[in-house]
């Protein structure tokens, strides 16, 4: 596995070795040990899979503390463009995001710590979309981030026609109107 730093270098794009032939191919997709020592000590403690068809973005999402997650994200089926944002307040990449385009096919992976914003846009016909937790999901301390913040300006691979979102993502508020933290209160 590579480890390769992004340009907020507490997201992590992680690249397996993939060894294929005839038969079709196999690939560690996580293995704690190498983990811990390219980022540190996280143990995963819940999976989720998603399946969403074309256009369809999920997030901005995050969580408060004290259930804050760090997650490593991957596809299954599919492409997706994955963004990763930083709402710790007091980080000098505040507000600034890493887009990475993930597919099945290349099976990259993209850790993304505590205190980020996690959206996801669905390019292919469809996609299943995997990902590893840190901490569980709580329902009272979950929020989001619009996707279309203009202080985020985050730049999207579809149109906002082709955009499909809940409606609770659709009713998400804007960077300067969500609630925050800081590093300290994540750790």
């Amino acid at each position: 596995m590579k480890f390769i730093k992004t340009e907020i270098p507490d997201v992590v794009i992680i690249e397996p070795l993939v060894y294929q032939d005839e038969r079709g191919y196999f690939f560690e997709s996580f293995r704690q040990n190498l983990l811990e020592e390219e980022i540190g000590k996280i143990i995963f403690i819940q999976e989720n899979e998603s399946k969403s068809k074309f256009g369809t973005l999920r997030g901005i999402h995050y969580q408060l503390p004290p259930y804050t997650q760090s997650k490593l994200v991957r596809v299954i089926r599919g492409k997706v463009q994955d963004i990763a944002v930083d709402l710790r307040k007091d980080s000098k990449y505040f507000g600034k995001y890493v887009s990475m385009i993930l597919t099945a096919r290349e099976k990259k992976q993209l850790f993304i710590p505590r205190g980020f914003g996690h959206a996801f846009l669905v390019l292919s016909k469809e996609a299943i979309f995997s990902y590893k937790v840190d901490n569980y999901y709580s329902k009272e301390s979950e929020r989001g981030i619009l996707f279309d913040d203009r202080d985020l300006n985050i730049t999207w691979e579809l149109t906002q026609s082709e955009i499909i979102l809940s409606s609770k993502d659709k009713t998400s508020p804007i960077l300067k109107n969500a609630e925050l933290f800081k590093t300290e209160e994540i750790l």
